[in-house]
């Protein structure tokens, strides 16, 4: 009688280990979601993904990059789920070519323009027209951004200067990086006594100061437009929601993101 409990037993094992198996092997092969974002979402998206993970058993992988380099990867065939832009210029880029889904897009943070120095440095300066820039770098001193042909923080700063009459005289004079975490680096190490950033990079860069923060009149409203993909998974669709949930919405909040501004600023063009 023991012996034969003892069989069912582990009969009733065996079967319960099998029919765990496709449990565990579709958890196992389950792909995570690739989202592709600006680089200045890289602190609060690394906070928010986790969150996202907990709550819907998806996992969530990242690639932060300027806006320009992930557009152009998602148009050259690379995978990714959504994308997290620093301007309206990419997310229409990509919608142009019809590489996300329209219907998703929506305008989800939004930011400010500031000058920063290093922690150490003695510069004061206030943004207006005509400001005494040039004066602030020094004799050979560089301003670093983000390459306004391509890297929207570098646009923005361009519009910004030429619309306060300082683009001429500082654009010879430009560190023109890669991306905006780049320019915050130049900055921070003291390769560069003054750069433009987002207020949230330089919230979260020890190293280096606001000198002042550009007019909002100056450039036109920095914000974040987020869309699914043609190719996205299904799961995306519950990963942009929680983008506006109020977990997300806290954490986006502390880092000093606002919300997008409803109406472009008028602004006028600079030479």
């Amino acid at each position: 009688m023991i012996r034969s409990l003892a069989s069912i037993c582990t009969r009733v094992i065996a079967i319960a280990l099998l029919l765990s198996l496709p449990a565990q092997a579709a958890e196992a092969q389950r792909e995570p979601l690739i989202v592709f974002a600006a680089a200045s979402l890289t602190d609060v998206l690394q906070q928010v993904g986790p969150l996202y993970t907990r709550q819907s058993n998806v996992p969530v992988k990242f690639s932060f990059a300027a806006s320009s380099a992930l557009a152009r990867q998602i148009e050259s065939g690379a995978r990714a789920d959504a994308f997290l832009s620093a301007d309206q210029d990419w997310m229409n880029y990509l919608q142009e070519r019809k590489l996300i889904k329209a219907d998703t897009r929506t305008d989800l943070l939004g930011n400010r323009l500031v000058l920063i120095a290093p922690k150490d440095s003695k510069v004061t300066l206030k943004l207006d027209r005509g400001a005494p820039l040039l004066k602030a770098l020094g004799a050979n001193g560089r301003l670093s951004t983000g390459d306004p042909d391509s890297v929207p923080v570098g646009k923005y700063a361009k519009t910004a200067l030429g619309n306060l009459d300082l683009w001429s005289a500082i654009e010879p004079r430009l560190v023109r990086a890669d991306n905006v975490r780049v320019a915050l680096m130049y900055v921070a190490r003291g390769e560069a006594p003054l750069g433009i950033v987002y207020a949230t990079d330089a919230a979260v860069e020890p190293q280096v100061r606001v000198v002042d923060v550009f007019p909002e009149s100056s450039h036109e409203p920095i914000t974040y437009p987020v869309a699914a993909t043609t190719t996205a998974s299904p799961a995306t669709d519950s990963f942009l929601k929680f983008l506006s949930s109020d977990p997300a919405r806290a954490i986006f909040t502390k880092a000093g993101f606002e919300k997008p501004t409803a109406e472009p600023r008028r602004t006028r063009a600079h030479e």
